[in-house]
């Protein structure tokens, strides 16, 4: 990733544009902070709603900044991680486990 990948993704929430009106979080959304891999650091993944069992199960996220540019960037919590606690903002992190075409 270089430079001007970073800039355009810093702080904005995963399937939102860099030209967004406001591709930051939300203070009334819930997001897991991405750990590791292409996406590490840079995005948030929206995942209000969502129930404990889908969170358990992590998430698959097309991005063009990894092994496979087009392919998955795989991201899930950790067994001994925290998970959210319903409340709103960055509430639990999800961590990168490998690409997939």
């Amino acid at each position: 990733m270089n430079a001007d990948d970073e800039q355009l993704l810093c702080g904005r929430v995963y399937g939102h544009d860099h030209d967004a009106p406001n591709p930051g979080p939300l203070p009334h959304q819930t997001y897991p902070a991405l750990v590791g891999g292409p996406l590490d650091g840079l995005l948030l993944l929206d995942i209000t709603g969502w129930r404990p069992e889908e969170i358990d199960d992590g998430v698959a996220l097309m991005t063009e900044l990894g092994r496979w540019p087009g392919g998955l960037a795989l991201y899930g919590p950790r067994p001994d991680d925290p998970r959210p606690s319903g409340g709103p903002g960055v509430v639990c992190r999800f961590h990168y486990s490998g690409d997939t075409p």
